[in-house]
């Protein structure tokens, strides 16, 4: 498994888009996406959006896992 890229929230929600998540909501600095997966919508996916700032390993790790995304997978749609 290759190391995490350093990304900023705006580069995962564009990341999430091409996937098909859309963003249904947002609130103070966090977008919330979800994804239409067969007859109902997925769970929400957050992502906190602090202008350019590089997010935390930790918090990275976590989209990851809520959007059901491999860091294989995040690398290819950047």
């Amino acid at each position: 498994m290759p190391p995490l890229p350093r990304v900023s929230g705006k580069q995962v929600v564009r990341a999430l888009k091409h996937v098909g998540f859309e963003e249904f909501d947002h609130s103070g600095s966090h977008v919330y996406l979800h994804k239409w997966v067969g007859d109902r919508w997925s769970e929400r996916v957050t992502v906190p959006v602090h202008g350019n700032k590089i997010l935390k390993l930790k918090t990275l790790k976590s989209i990851l896992k809520q959007a059901n995304l491999s860091v294989d997978d995040l690398i290819a749609l950047l």
